[in-house]
């Protein structure tokens, strides 16, 4: 799968809901639904779409990153450090993490260090706008699970069950198998049903 391959044509296929068996990030879990009839969901893909506890499903998206400098509808992070994208409930302001590159993602819990000044001086203030200048929107997301955590490290796991990351941090192992996806997409959709990829990052 090409990372922005976001064009190719989706085919039907016999899947009636998104419940596959993937457990997907912890830190969505409680702003969720399922989707039904999803288009090629693969066997380790997560999808769902936001929701809010309050039944919201339009939000603003704030973001510190930058749009891609060819694909201008992809947020990316900067030379300085990885993206951080925030859902914004339109009708109560309360804000959803969708995604901090410096702490979601293989990469981030096992390969990547960041410095304190990284992981705090990132400020979501820049507003997404479509290029029609829509910026309310539902939005899906996906999260791809293709490492097996168990085989590569299951003995490393401790008494506690937690795993510590290269940052030092301690966290349960379980959480980590389902924050430490190797792909992540969101698609929005506006008003007019037209949807959109916002990003495509791979984090493996």
């Amino acid at each position: 799968m090409g990372i922005f391959d976001i064009f190719k044509k989706e085919k039907s296929n016999s899947n009636s809901t998104t419940e596959n068996g993937i457990l997907g990030p912890t830190f969505l879990e409680e702003n969720i639904e399922h989707i039904s009839n999803p288009r090629e969901l693969h066997s380790h893909e997560w999808r769902r779409k936001l929701k809010s506890k309050n039944g919201e499903t339009f939000f603003e998206i704030k973001y510190y990153g930058q749009l891609h400098s060819d694909y201008k509808n992809l947020i990316v992070g900067t030379d300085f450090a990885p993206a951080k994208i925030i859902a914004v409930n339109i009708s109560n302001k309360s804000e959803y993490l969708l995604f901090d590159g410096c702490k979601h993602g293989y990469n981030a819990m096992f390969c990547d260090k960041y410095s304190d000044e990284q992981i705090n001086n990132r400020i979501p203030d820049k507003i997404y706008n479509d290029e029609k200048g829509n910026s309310k929107f539902e939005l899906i997301i996906s999260t791809y699970n293709g490492i097996d955590y168990e085989d590569e490290y299951r003995d490393e796991v401790d008494s506690n069950g937690e795993i510590e990351l290269i940052n030092g941090q301690k966290v349960d192992f379980e959480k980590v198998k389902r924050n430490g996806f190797d792909t992540l997409q969101i698609w929005t959709i506006n008003k007019n049903g037209n949807k959109i990829e916002i990003v495509s990052e791979e984090l493996a």
